[in-house]
């Protein structure tokens, strides 16, 4: 039998919140202000959406508290943002972030790997 997820911290409840008014009013803004202001707003709505989406995926994920200390010590994540990192680089001719976020993912996978092995 599984154990019942703790509830979550309001920190959670508060930023999941936030983010979902944020696509809200984004989405609202797009139809309501003038041409650049509305595809500005659609773009910032969308982005909430997304990180609404990603948000809740984590908290799912990492039940309790210390989420980024989970997310840290978890290989596979930081071998994923390395793999992808390096895919996007080479395919995008090169572009100095996408070689920054492999170099990210590669700390990252480096951390997790140092961190499994002192446990």
């Amino acid at each position: 039998m599984t154990e019942p997820r703790p509830p979550w911290s309001r920190r959670r409840r508060r930023l999941l919140l936030g983010l979902a008014a944020g696509a809200v009013v984004g989405g609202a803004g797009a139809l309501v202000l003038p041409a650049e202001f509305g595809a500005t707003a659609a773009y910032l709505g969308g982005l909430c959406a997304f990180l609404l989406v990603a948000a809740a995926v984590v908290f799912l994920a990492v039940p309790g508290p210390d989420t980024a200390g989970t997310l840290l010590r978890s290989t596979p994540m930081g071998g994923a943002v390395l793999v992808v990192g390096v895919l996007v680089a080479l395919s995008a001719e090169g572009q100095p972030l996408w070689w920054l976020t492999a170099a990210v993912g590669a700390v990252w996978l480096g951390s997790a790997l140092w961190l499994a092995r002192r446990s």
